[in-house]
């Protein structure tokens, strides 16, 4: 930036300016170059894809009882993105990682269909989940398909290398073998197809998801802010939390515990009494 100039990556701000959209200028700005009409197209539905999942996620939950509480725009969106960590908002990069150690297999020789066999196994023998697929709300995620078929799309035009999509679609296969509800692919595994089709880093995939659901954590914020409620609480004013400690009771206090204290306090007494006539002597 110079006074009168501000380029992103060499070009002119002024020329992107109404020619460029927002999905083509992350691409620029993370990338270093443009993205073609295809890259573009696919990232940006990436990123409209993710942007909500109701009021009941936790980073829109906590971005909302920020708002009730009187902070600021700024502050309830950062406290929304700050819970999207590994365990909200993390399965789309631990996708991606596993979509990579699946896309070296096969470029090494093995079958994807045998190798996306082995690595379920190998979670199942952990009691562990694959990441990017099941949900706990949908049994089919209506996010998935539109994203999968631009993905096909651009394979077949030659856009992308399919890699990441056969590799998600053998671990979607292998899942529902033996089961009479297939675990679907979620919002994570099809984001982290499109992301490793086009070619972003596992990380990058995280942040991206972030910059996609702060669009969510923001309007929910908005709104809550909007409404006026103070400190609205984490649940409905309905309910109330459960309690399953010991029932009310009334602080008594043993009657011999003056008398234990009285006889600690003696105890103490007569030892310090024969210590000093001991120094004394």
């Amino acid at each position: 930036m110079r006074p009168g100039e501000i380029p992103l990556r060499g070009y002119p701000v002024e020329q992107l300016i109404g020619q460029m959209s927002f999905a083509e200028t992350i691409w620029l700005m993370l990338r270093g170059e443009l993205p073609t009409r295809t890259q573009g197209r696919l990232l940006e539905a990436a990123l409209v894809a993710a942007v909500d999942h109701g009021p009941q996620a936790p980073s829109i939950a906590a971005a909302r009882m920020a708002a009730t509480c009187g902070l600021g725009l700024n502050n309830a969106v950062a406290t929304g993105v700050n819970l999207l960590g590994d365990v909200h908002g993390g399965a789309g990069q631990q996708c991606m990682r596993v979509l990579t150690g699946l896309g070296q297999a096969v470029a090494e020789g093995a079958d994807v269909d045998d190798a996306a066999k082995d690595l379920v196994a190998d979670y199942r023998a952990t009691g562990s989940h694959v990441p990017g697929f099941g949900h706990r709300f949908h049994p089919y995620d209506p996010r998935r398909s539109p994203l999968l078929d631009l993905v096909g799309a651009a394979v077949a035009d030659g856009e992308a290398p399919g890699w990441a999509l056969r590799a998600g679609t053998a671990l979607e296969r292998v899942l529902a073998e033996g089961r009479s509800r297939p675990v679907p692919m979620n919002i994570d595994g099809a984001t982290a197809i499109v992301y490793s089709e086009l070619g972003f880093p596992p990380e990058l995939g995280r942040g991206l998801f972030v910059l996609s659901r702060s669009v969510g954590i923001l309007s929910h914020a908005w709104e809550e802010k909007s409404g006026g409620a103070r400190i609205k609480g984490p649940i409905s004013r309905r309910l109330l939390p459960s309690y399953e400690g010991p029932a009310p009771r009334d602080l008594i206090r043993p009657e011999s515990e003056k008398s234990e204290k009285s006889e600690e306090s003696e105890k103490s007494e007569g030892s310090t009494g024969r210590a000093d006539s001991a120094e004394g002597a």
